[in-house]
């Protein structure tokens, strides 16, 4: 069902906050199935890239899924900016089930263009992952954003800290069904994947992205201005943010990325968010994707999976597990102040796991750091994105910042396999920590007067 921007101003306002509720305990539920979808295939896909392929390609076949993940964005959030979430969210799961079982068939025939196309799909389950915390804050307090944003972001955690654990149980189960090694993995993310797509088909009702514009085309008053002109909900002193004073904005309904690109280019707090996000999911994916490999340059095949389990678990657990204090500090502090401290937290990860060596508990802190560094961009990125465009136009601006950080990350996981080969891991995390270092500057960076900021 389409928008209608023209509903009466009489129609019966919606129990917002029981909606919302209601759309977050959902959500909560699917994060976790499509969490352990998600990650049981990361922590076995280089490594099945690896032995099929070789180390070099085992990074162009994680960026694949990336890449997967971007490139979907694109008509996952069209098809939201005009029928809502839920449809959107839907689709995106169902092609990352897809995915997954073509990465099964790519494994038992050794076919490596049927490897890199099952993981392009496969990027759908990280697709809708990332969609589902902009649906948290559709209809999220002003004051709350943060919090709640985080809130789905921590609930991966207790699917994904668990799932690379699973991966060598559901290797050894599948084994005996006849899939070849590193293959039974996949089959069980498909599986996930579309249990998460049921239980949200039926079950997200209404749909809170459609009653979030609704409400905002009913309650605000209608100006000629561009989207562009819509300022930014601000934190007040001490954190707190006000309640925005919107303005109805004429936007195309199911706009496009040429539209979203013109609204965050006239707005500075826009750029800075997507630059967070974007910049941070590439320093974490180009270290993360070569760790299996660097792992396992120094244990043997009947110990590897086991440590790659353990290791990323932890990982997992720094991107997730804090991610509710990181959404409470981007409230309280402000979105720049977090932003900062993850990217000091991301050059502090690539520094300790840079200089382990094969000191398998160094180079865990490394990817301990390294999550939080990417809850910390990730968390205050998305908020100050989300809160700074009017919601005609916020899934297309949502959706060409995902798309941004796919191509970022793609391009960090690409890079990192032909730096592990010709140069090794203390290069690639040097030029990782190079990356990050430029957001500084951006978050640092004074803005003009009477642009619209998080900063009032």
């Amino acid at each position: 069902m389409a928008t209608d921007l023209t509903a009466p101003r009489t129609a019966a306002r919606p129990d917002v906050a029981s909606i919302q509720r209601r759309t977050l305990r959902l959500l909560f539920t699917t994060q976790i199935i499509g969490g352990i979808g998600v990650t049981i295939g990361i922590a076995v896909g280089a490594l099945l890239a690896a032995r099929i392929a070789g180390t070099a390609v085992a990074g162009i076949a994680q960026s694949a899924g990336v890449v997967g993940a971007a490139l979907l964005a694109v008509p996952v959030t069209r098809i939201m900016a005009r029928h809502g979430r839920r449809p959107g969210l839907v689709l995106a799961y169902a092609v990352g089930a897809v995915g997954g079982l073509l990465v099964v068939l790519a494994a038992a025939t050794r076919w490596v263009p049927l490897l890199f196309l099952g993981m392009l799909l496969f990027g759908g389950g990280t697709a809708a992952n990332l969609q589902a915390r902009y649906t948290a804050v559709d209809l999220a307090e002003p004051a709350r954003r943060g919090r709640q944003l985080s809130l789905i972001v921590w609930a991966t955690t207790i699917g994904a800290v668990a799932a690379p654990n699973f991966a060598a149980l559901a290797d050894r189960v599948t084994t005996g069904w006849g899939l070849p090694p590193l293959a039974g993995p996949f089959a069980f993310s498909a599986a996930a994947f579309v249990l998460a797509a049921v239980v949200l088909l039926g079950l997200l009702r209404p749909d809170p992205l459609l009653t979030a514009q609704r409400l905002a085309a009913a309650e605000a008053p209608v100006t000629d201005a561009p989207a562009t002109a819509v300022a930014a909900e601000a934190p007040a002193a001490g954190g707190a943010i006000p309640a925005p004073a919107p303005v109805k904005v004429r936007a195309p309904r199911g706009a496009g990325m040429r539209v979203a690109w013109s609204v965050v280019r006239g707005q500075p707090a826009a750029r800075l968010g997507i630059a967070a996000v974007a910049v941070g999911h590439l320093v974490m994916v180009a270290v993360m994707a070569m760790t299996p490999v660097r792992l396992g340059e120094s244990h043997a095949d009947a110990d590897v999976l086991r440590l790659v389990g353990i290791v990323l678990s932890l990982h997992i657990a720094g991107m997730y597990a804090f991610s509710p204090v990181v959404g409470w500090l981007t409230d309280r502090l402000g979105r720049r102040a977090v932003i900062l401290g993850g990217v000091g937290l991301l050059l502090a990860a690539c520094a300790v796991a840079g200089t382990a060596g094969h000191h398998t508990p160094r180079l865990s802190v490394g990817l301990v750091l390294l999550g939080l560094g990417w809850s910390g961009t990730m968390v205050a990125g998305s908020t100050l994105l989300s809160e700074s465009v009017a919601a005609e136009v916020r899934p297309s601006v949502q959706g060409l910042s995902d798309l941004i950080m796919g191509l970022a990350g793609a391009g960090a996981a690409v890079v990192s396999g032909f730096v592990m080969q010709f140069a090794g891991y203390p290069v690639l995390t040097l030029l990782a920590a190079v990356a990050a270092a430029p957001l500084v500057a951006l978050a640092l960076r004074p803005v003009p007067t009477g642009a619209p900021d998080e900063e009032g």
